[in-house]
């Protein structure tokens, strides 16, 4: 993976906001979130590397044998359920966040590809909540430094080991960045 390198001026949709180590909170404590909606009024976006051990099939009855994976979205509307897929036109109602990757659309849509095996889990991703900011929330964060911003790629986001995809973005930051990749977790187990 090549080097990427931070932005600093304002965010976009389909940036990643990547969460500072010392961001000790319980959804954003080394997150990787991807913006799927910016604007001055509010954004929106999914935590992309925190994974959950949970089957499809216990949150909603309909998708029995689809293994796809499960992620903690973010701390706003922890009672639905949101997804990212590669699917684009397939799916009605998606919006495109960068090129290759989509959010949202037709859930009925969803369901029924599912049932008749049209789509694979390699292709969707299931997020319980999202990352929501009001007016100005986002901005004053990123004054305070609790996020980096970059660009990413689909591959990033559909990484095939999410759990260590803070570590590998934060380490093709740079340099500058590198201290970040070494400290601890938990510093009090240091």
């Amino acid at each position: 993976m090549e080097s990427i390198k931070p932005i600093y001026n304002e965010p976009h949709s389909g940036n990643i906001l990547i969460s500072e180590p010392f961001l000790n909170d319980f959804y954003f404590k080394r997150a990787v979130v991807l913006l799927a909606e910016y604007t001055k009024e509010g954004s929106f976006g999914l935590i992309v590397n925190k994974p959950v051990n949970l089957k499809l099939k216990k949150v909603v009855k309909e998708f029995t044998d689809f293994n796809a994976k499960i992620f903690i979205g973010g701390p706003v509307r922890t009672d639905s359920l949101f997804v990212l897929h590669t699917l684009g036109d397939k799916i009605p109602e998606s919006s495109k966040i960068i090129e290759g990757i989509y959010w949202g659309g037709d859930m009925e849509v969803i369901r029924d590809m599912i049932i008749n095996r049209a789509i694979s889990p390699d292709d969707i991703r299931f997020y319980i909540g999202y990352a929501g900011w009001n007016s100005l929330q986002l901005e004053n964060e990123l004054k305070e430094k609790s996020w980096v911003i970059s660009n990413t790629a689909k591959e990033e986001i559909l990484n095939e080991h999410p759990e260590t995809l803070w570590n590998t973005i934060v380490k093709n930051l740079g340099k500058d960045y590198s201290l970040w990749s070494n400290f601890p977790f938990d510093p009090i187990l240091n």
